[in-house]
């Protein structure tokens, strides 16, 4: 099949792959505009450093840092665990939530070779997840101590209750987007598919490639002002052909 054919073939349904896009566009605007639950994210960041020394001060050299580094990876569980989470629920009752919701919720991520730690939780109300993020730093930095024997946990920042930032999950022109190239991809395909299906013979150079013969003559399509006579009537009940094509066996 040439190139043109392709082309032929999408203007001919061209109304059929536009219905599609529109339909898929609208949908997918209503739904992210109206039909989705917002939801918002806090964090707050923490720093695992070596604490202070009976002598007034720690020295601050390449074993230190690292050993803090290795750390993380056992405070990333450690924060997640029913020893933080009860204390949690059990100190701050007003959260109206459980342990197992906070630790499912809850995600602990630090960059590679970094001694910070950054702590998220998402809610459908960033008020909530503000005071539940700040929440779970204080209670962690208050058992580490308990649990580890050390004290190297310090609150870089804690998430602003005020803010009023955007939902993380709602963005309509994005999805839109998406919603337009995939919509129109799947429809170009449902007209080659279409069209593949449909077996209809619609030229002559289709009726002589099928039955391997050549084309004698064509019978062009008629309407009924093709068929009134001379004197100004009509035939009414004569039968209208789409358009015959003859052939002649070589």
């Amino acid at each position: 099949m040439e190139l043109k054919q392709y082309f032929r073939i999408i203007v001919k349904k061209w109304w059929l792959i536009a219905a599609i896009v529109v339909i898929a566009v609208a949908a997918t605007g209503i739904k992210s505009l109206y039909l989705t639950t917002p939801v918002y994210e806090a964090n707050a960041k923490l720093i695992v450093n070596q604490s202070a020394s009976a002598d007034g001060g720690a020295s601050l050299n390449a074993g230190t840092i690292q050993t803090s580094i290795f750390l993380i990876n056992s405070y990333k569980e450690i924060i997640k665990s029913s020893a933080i989470m009860n204390k949690v629920v059990q100190k701050y009752p007003d959260l109206k939530a459980s342990p197992g919701e906070l630790a499912a919720m809850i995600s602990v991520t630090s960059a590679n070779d970094s001694q910070v730690m950054n702590l998220v939780y998402q809610d459908p109300s960033y008020t909530r997840a503000a005071k539940i993020v700040n929440a779970v730093s204080m209670v962690f930095k208050e058992q580490i101590p308990r649990i580890m024997n050390v004290d190297n946990i310090t609150i870089l920042s804690e998430a602003d209750t005020k803010a009023s930032p955007g939902p993380i999950n709602i963005n309509p022109v994005m999805n839109m987007l998406i919603s337009f190239v995939v919509s129109l991809m799947l429809a170009i395909g449902l007209v080659f598919l279409l069209d593949y299906l449909d077996d209809t013979v619609r030229t002559e150079a289709e009726a002589a490639e099928i039955l391997d013969m050549p084309v004698l003559a064509v019978i062009g399509e008629m309407n009924r002002a093709d068929l009134k006579t001379r004197s100004g009537t009509s035939i009414p009940n004569q039968k209208v052909g789409e358009g015959k094509y003859a052939t002649l066996n070589q």
